[in-house]
């Protein structure tokens, strides 16, 4: 049986094996009116949650639906100006559906977002169908740490249960069964996933396609300090480990955080053969061309899990991944085109990254199967279809 992917022949059968057809909606027509995403302040580095909106929206208008992003601008004009706009403005949507975006900081500048929960009751005292989708579904930071850090993780506990508890849908972008506080014979909320937050490529590269007989190393956005230098080195080993394969050996940084770590980086790739390019933040569209042209993408944030838009972002451009293992279990992750090893082993990631750039044979399956998620799962097509069957009554 092992003939089967053998080449030449295994591209072809891969191919047959997971095509999988992008799926046909039913529009509509005039059954829901627009949707508004209500949003907090902007982040002015790169902006998660617009981008999020932004890609669901052109989801949602490809079947007939409209969807409006609106902010609070409470940093502008303060929460008592804020409030006074909000409760003009929202005039105009009764009966429609007005999502809010929760993050702590969209709503609060040091991560107390009381602010939120004045907004959802303002907007129900209006008659507004309100729903909450939570980017964040628990408090910031870790439990054990200063007081103050204790303090402000407790009330945004207390936010996120309000928030739930007030809106007439709940929606969250990790699996319910993840989330502990939910009530029990919950019904308001569902689950669906977010999805990356660059447009996905017109065409996927193959095997030997490489700009310049170079194999490509990608890495979309390092962690703020004090955890960047870890990322940095342990993606340097596992750049030192390929490089004694051969010759040829570039690493690509990109996205948030890969600019400010210059000289973090120049340091630590000092005496590995490897070319270095540092591109800082770029366009969607570069970082799609950069991701669909790697032979691989290093994810090492941590254990990956469904939150990890840089690696959602690889999945949909059908780059093969190495990521931490612990995060993913019981999601679509673990079908997606990633090789897993333990957190920390840096052997391990090392000798997977060299199999990666290697084998052809390996390299292909991880590649198909991120196209077959990406259809199935993490397609806009597909999350926006989920927001229609939720919010018209109609569960998935």
């Amino acid at each position: 049986m092992f003939e089967l992917f053998q080449p030449p022949n295994y591209p072809a059968t891969l191919e047959r094996m997971f095509r999988f057809a992008k799926p046909k909606f039913r529009k509509p027509g005039n059954e829901m009116k627009p949707i508004v995403a209500l949003l907090g302040r902007r982040d002015a580095q790169s902006d998660g949650v617009q981008d999020y909106c932004e890609f669901l929206g052109a989801g949602l208008e490809q079947l007939g639906i409209e969807l409006t992003i609106a902010r609070v601008e409470w940093n502008q004009s303060g929460w008592l100006g804020a409030m006074k706009e909000l409760w003009r403005v929202s005039e105009a949507w009764r009966a429609r559906w007005v999502m809010l975006h929760y993050t702590a900081l969209g709503w609060s500048r040091r991560g107390f977002p009381f602010g939120a929960v004045a907004a959802i009751l303002l907007l129900r005292t209006r008659g507004v169908k309100c729903g909450v989708v939570f980017h964040e579904p628990y408090r910031q930071g870790e439990r054990n740490v200063s007081w103050m850090r204790r303090l402000r993780g407790a009330c945004q506990e207390l936010v996120i249960h309000n928030l739930h508890r007030v809106a007439v849908r709940s929606i969250f972008t990790i699996p319910l069964r993840m989330i502990s506080w939910l009530p029990k014979r919950d019904t308001k909320s569902v689950f669906i996933p977010i999805g990356a937050n660059v447009p996905e490529p017109a065409t996927l590269p193959e095997y030997g396609s490489r700009e310049g007989n170079r194999t490509t190393v990608s890495v979309f956005c390092l962690s703020d300090p004090p955890f960047r230098g870890k990322e940095i080195r342990e993606i340097s080993y596992a750049m030192r480990c390929a490089a004694r394969t051969g010759p040829g050996l570039r690493i690509v940084f990109l996205g948030k955080g890969t600019r400010e770590a210059s000289g973090d980086i120049e340091r630590a790739f000092d005496g590995i053969p490897v070319e270095v390019t540092n591109l800082g933040l770029c366009e969607r569209e570069v970082v799609s061309r950069v991701l669909a042209g790697s032979q691989a993408m290093l994810c090492v944030r941590g254990k990956l899990n469904l939150r990890r838009g840089s690696a959602l972002a690889g999945i949909a451009c059908a780059v093969p991944i190495l990521a931490y293992a612990g995060g993913a279990e019981g999601t679509a992750l673990l079908d997606a085109g990633i090789e897993f090893v333990a957190e920390g082993d840096l052997p391990a990631l090392g000798a997977a990254l060299t199999r990666v750039l290697e084998d052809q044979v390996h390299w292909q399956i991880l590649r198909d199967k991120n196209v077959f998620v990406q259809q199935k799962h993490f397609s806009w097509d597909v999350i926006a279809a989920s927001y229609v069957q939720l919010l018209s009554g109609t569960r998935a």
